[in-house]
């Protein structure tokens, strides 16, 4: 695993750091589901991902995007200047995540019971 990036642990030692480390980057509501969606969809706009990721209001896919691109798993490029166009992609790290994030739907559609999209917008 030397050949890959490693990020820092707040807590090296403890038998218990590199799942809390692993969840405090994947832990947040909307963080796997953007990953998810870059994994499944490649390089995407802010507005192309936000459609992507329905549900999901402006300031929260900024902020999201922004916590992940200072963890070094989002990638933000300026593709043009006028009009200001910028697409998001994961990084090799990034898409190191691709087993975690792939489990945590499988674990989901085996053991979530399907909600009616009614209850949902209630949660």
């Amino acid at each position: 695993m030397a050949d890959t990036e490693q990020l820092p642990a707040w807590c090296p030692g403890d038998g218990w750091c590199s799942i809390t480390s692993t969840a405090a980057l994947v832990g947040k509501k909307w963080h796997p589901v953007i990953i998810h969606r870059l994994l499944s969809e490649g390089p995407l706009g802010f507005n192309a991902l936000q459609e992507e990721v329905d549900g999901i209001s402006s300031k929260v896919l900024s902020e999201s995007l922004d916590d992940l691109e200072d963890k070094r798993i989002v990638s933000r490029t300026i593709v043009s200047e006028k009009p200001v166009r910028v697409e998001y992609a994961l990084t090799e790290l990034g898409e190191s995540l691709e087993p975690v994030v792939m489990s945590m739907a499988e674990w989901g559609q085996k053991h979530l019971d399907p909600v009616d999209e009614e209850a949902a917008s209630v949660v």
